[in-house]
């Protein structure tokens, strides 16, 4: 069911309904259901609880430039194994992306740090949530080098759930699963996708200080909507912190962040948010479409043309970025290892 949804994507309605159903025997936990994970605690399934009132909520159809392929073939399922086996989460699946089929099939993977469940619960996002409790998978940090050894990758994306439960934010775990990939594959790039740390700057440091080759932490959208769209938790200008420190701290790493569009955002407020990460020092930009990943998360209020998305790139472009990848399907990390090549990552060619 998950590679259905992963391909169809926004708007597309539950499945199973009610709390809890089976499938030839095994227990399936629905969309917006409590569970209890296997390290003991609780969740909920797909980050948010079921909303009938968003349910209810007419849904347009996707246009033809959002079709995205089902995923499969041998290296997606070799890669999938090889995730799977080493007990390692990707946002490729916890987030439902439309584009898994793509990247897996090139040989390359987001691997999701710290674990499944989030302490946030942000109205855009698919990753359950709940509070772990302090729990951390030791094996990670091996597992993970392992994995990109593994998958013999050149550019590795890391990103992980919030974890507000543990003191540093999982900072310290962080930059040693970053620490072990480097020493295991010293010519791999790294990027890190990581959470706002609360907006604690020395646990930013730790990260940044890793070794890694590029850091990412996402503005997800403008600051108007901002309260409505990300946890409380989260914010527009401690993101822009976040970044802006990064930047100071380590001027030789480059920093990214990333919107979504389609969420009652002005073209206004979309060049104001690219002039504030300017300020911030940000070097790459990227923008995609918001799509729904339940029924029960924030509906799609427009789908983004692909000419506007690349009149958006331009202004990016306009303002100094290094880069700004811009596409109706693109992610924060989407083809990130072909950034360098200044050409909105190939898109245009296609």
């Amino acid at each position: 069911m998950l590679g259905i949804r992963a391909i169809l994507g926004a708007d597309f309605p539950p499945i199973l309904t009610g709390t809890m159903n089976e499938f030839r025997g095994i227990p399936v936990v629905t969309t917006g259901s409590k569970y209890q994970t296997e390290q003991g605690f609780a969740a909920i399934k797909n980050g948010v609880k079921a909303r009938a009132d968003r349910q209810a909520a007419p849904r347009e159809p996707k246009p033809a430039w959002l079709k995205a392929r089902m995923p499969g073939g041998e290296r997606f399922e070799g890669l999938r194994k090889t995730v799977h086996e080493h007990r390692l989460a990707t946002v490729c699946e916890e987030s439902i992306c439309p584009n898994i089929g793509e990247c897996w099939n090139n040989g390359t993977a987001t691997l999701m740090l710290m674990g499944k469940v989030c302490t946030r619960a942000c109205q855009f996002c698919a990753v359950d949530t709940g509070n772990p409790h302090g729990w951390l998978d030791a094996e990670e940090i091996d597992n993970s080098a392992r994995t990109v050894q593994l998958m013999n990758l050149k550019y590795v994306v890391l990103t992980s759930v919030d974890r507000d439960d543990l003191p540093d934010g999982g900072a310290k775990h962080y930059a040693d699963c970053i620490r072990a990939i480097k020493a295991l594959c010293p010519s791999t790039a790294v990027e890190a996708l990581t959470p706002d740390f609360s907006g604690k700057l020395n646990d930013v440091a730790t990260v940044v200080d890793s070794g890694l080759d590029v850091f990412a932490q996402n503005l997800e959208t403008v600051r108007r909507l901002t309260h409505r769209v990300r946890d409380a938790r989260a914010g527009y200008d401690q993101t822009l912190d976040v970044l802006a420190f990064a930047k100071r701290h380590r001027p030789e790493v480059l920093t990214k962040s990333s919107l979504m569009l389609g969420l009652g955002e002005t073209e206004d407020e979309i060049a104001a948010a690219l002039d504030d990460l300017k300020r911030a020092a940000v070097d790459i930009v990227t923008f995609g479409q918001y799509l729904r990943p339940t029924a029960n998360h924030l509906a799609v209020e427009r789908y983004v043309p692909p000419q506007e998305f690349e009149q958006y790139r331009q202004w990016g472009l306009a303002r100094g970025f290094l880069e700004v990848v811009a596409g109706p399907l693109v992610r924060s990390s989407y083809r990130a290892d072909r950034v360098f090549e200044k050409n909105n990552v190939g898109l245009n060619g296609e």
